[in-house]
């Protein structure tokens, strides 16, 4: 595995793991979803590269556009949740309750 590749995988990894225990902030789960995704993009660009591939070279612009939606929904969620409850606390957030 050369060190790109372990760059790549450490970064999802640790995102993964800033979502599963920093939990307290609306904004802070919306920024570690971007970084996986960030992450993902990144090595989905350089695949088709060291494979030698065109076929899939519009693979990253594809997740790149449903990213951008995905942070666009994830803002205007914070948004609202801000507006509604006073605060983007994750605990304040029930959804039993709606």
């Amino acid at each position: 595995m050369s060190l790109l590749h372990l760059c790549f995988y450490s970064s999802f990894t640790l995102s993964c793991l800033g979502l599963a225990f920093h939990r307290t902030h609306l904004i802070s789960a919306l920024l570690c979803l971007e970084s996986m995704m960030l992450s993902m993009y990144i090595a989905l660009a350089i695949w088709p590269i060291e494979a030698q591939m065109t076929s899939t070279t519009l693979t990253p612009v594809f997740m790149l556009t449903f990213s951008a939606c995905e942070a666009g929904t994830g803002l205007a969620m914070l948004v609202a949740s801000t507006r509604t409850h006073g605060s983007d606390h994750l605990h304040n957030l029930n959804l039993l309750q709606c």
